[in-house]
């Protein structure tokens, strides 16, 4: 680890708090050259293979839902992490931004529940991304112009819906749950070696892209022996995973578009956190909406231009705002979850979106 990172893990109070911050800081910005990066070959002693079970998921029950064969994921642990599984973008080249937009035009519409409702009525906020196209798709005017709705949301819950102020979920709000997301959880679980993950509750969570996400423990769900999954898109980020305590100094990775952890096992109620956003490398954000053969495919559909420009102008619509990121958490049986994040910004040409973890920041 950096100096700095490295003075903070041998003191043993609070230890995570000290890396978080050395990690976030901006002037100046720390040293990254200690972050495990596993899309280069994952060099460190850290570092081990991890085992999948190619013959759990078909080829085309993979490429369903956008994702290559297993035989050709490659997977990772960390020794003195019992239970952590980190894949290195399993997903196939134009995949992506189906679920970029699934996020962005599918998921915050009724019935699901967003932060919106809370101070508009239902009818204005029956479709989003409706009301919001012709805003994103005129040319910046360079003058402030009032956001879109769908600049607007914070948070998306679906299926089981979270309860925000009493971190639980009632199993009397319910609406159905999206069936192409628990397709991909299920088909990535069972690579793993978690049969019948059962997806039934998720969270989409909105964030300026120079937030971060706070110190914390995924407790809420019921039991903790199933696991936690979460998906990357985009612009990369800084993922701390620590211990059972905050005294436990954290190790520090890069997640990459397209990336995927599992956290399951001793890994499961482990401290973890995301300080901060930064530019993927060239090459990685591997969001070009390009052909992956599966047009055809029911739960795989080619996402229109039309779409994928709107989609693109979410994070540079505004020549002053900042760039934001939400996530998906997918919760099985309100015993086990899922994660999917998802950040978005505007780097040099493109809008970027990505995924992480989950707990709202502001």
């Amino acid at each position: 680890m950096a100096k700095m990172a490295a003075s903070a893990a041998e003191c043993g109070e609070d230890a995570f708090r000290k890396v978080f911050k050395f990690y976030k800081r901006r002037n100046p910005p720390p040293d990254f050259s200690d972050v495990v990066d596993f899309s280069t070959g994952a060099a460190g002693d850290k570092v081990v293979p991890a085992k999948l079970d190619p013959a759990a998921v078909s080829d085309a029950e993979a490429a369903r839902v956008g994702l290559q064969p297993v035989r050709d994921w490659r997977a990772f642990g960390l020794q003195g992490y019992p239970g952590f599984i980190f894949i290195s973008n399993p997903f196939l080249l134009g995949s992506q931004p189906f679920w970029v937009t699934q996020c962005l035009k599918t998921y915050p519409k009724k019935p699901n529940v967003c932060n919106l409702d809370m101070h508009m009525s239902p009818s204005d906020t029956q479709d989003i991304w409706g009301k919001s196209i012709h805003g994103l798709s005129c040319p910046p005017s360079g003058k402030r112009e009032p956001k879109t709705l769908l600049e607007r949301l914070r948070w998306v819950t679906l299926g089981y819906h979270y309860n925000w102020e009493t971190k639980t979920y009632s199993a009397n709000h319910y609406t159905p749950f999206p069936a192409d997301l628990h397709r991909l959880s299920s088909q990535l679980t069972a690579a793993c070696g978690f049969q019948g993950f059962n997806a039934e509750a998720g969270i989409l969570n909105y964030y300026r892209s120079d937030s971060s996400l706070g110190i914390h423990v995924d407790e809420s769900e019921l039991d903790h022996s199933r696991p936690l999954l979460s998906f990357s898109f985009g612009q990369s980020a800084i993922f701390l995973l620590g211990g059972t305590c905050r005294q436990d100094p954290p190790t520090a990775m890069y997640m990459h578009s397209g990336d995927v952890m599992v956290m399951s096992g001793q890994s499961r109620l482990l401290y973890h956190a995301v300080p901060r956003i930064v530019p993927a490398p060239q090459g990685q954000t591997s969001l070009e909406v390009e052909s992956c053969g599966l047009r055809d495919n029911t739960a795989m559909e080619q996402v229109p231009e039309q779409d994928w420009a709107v989609c693109s102008r979410v994070g540079r619509s505004r020549p002053t705002k900042k760039s934001s990121w939400f996530l998906v958490l997918i919760y099985s049986d309100r015993h086990s979850s899922s994660i999917l994040f998802l950040y978005e910004g505007y780097i040099l040409y493109n809008n970027i979106i990505n995924t992480l973890f989950k707990y709202k920041t502001w």
